[in-house]
């Protein structure tokens, strides 16, 4: 079970609290975009093996969105992050960089 750690309410919760909404960081599509570009805004996500970005949902609790960033290799969880941070916070990518010698930074 995953204990992830919740920026607003401040505490540690169990993974049946939240809800995860996939990978975080996606740029919004407008107008402009041809339909290939809105189709994979849409539906193509990236589904990394190893270090990936979430946004995850506190529903029984304070019902906010957040990040995360965790490994989908072995499910080990570096930090959360405010939903409001356009990039990870640069302690919480140091401790990557540290823990994961695999790790090739965060590029968006």
């Amino acid at each position: 079970m995953l204990h992830i750690y919740c920026p607003i309410c401040e505490r540690y919760c169990d993974e049946t609290e939240l809800v995860c909404g996939g990978e975080a960081h996606i740029i919004r599509k407008d107008v402009t975009n041809n339909d290939q570009e809105f189709y994979d805004y849409l539906y193509a996500r990236k589904n990394f093996k190893g270090v990936t970005f979430e946004r995850w949902r506190h529903l029984f609790g304070c019902g906010k969105w957040f990040h995360v960033s965790r490994c989908t290799i072995n499910n080990q969880v570096f930090g959360s992050y405010s939903i409001r941070d356009s990039r990870p916070p640069k302690s919480l990518l140091t401790k990557i960089k540290r823990l994961r010698v695999d790790f090739k930074g965060w590029i968006k």
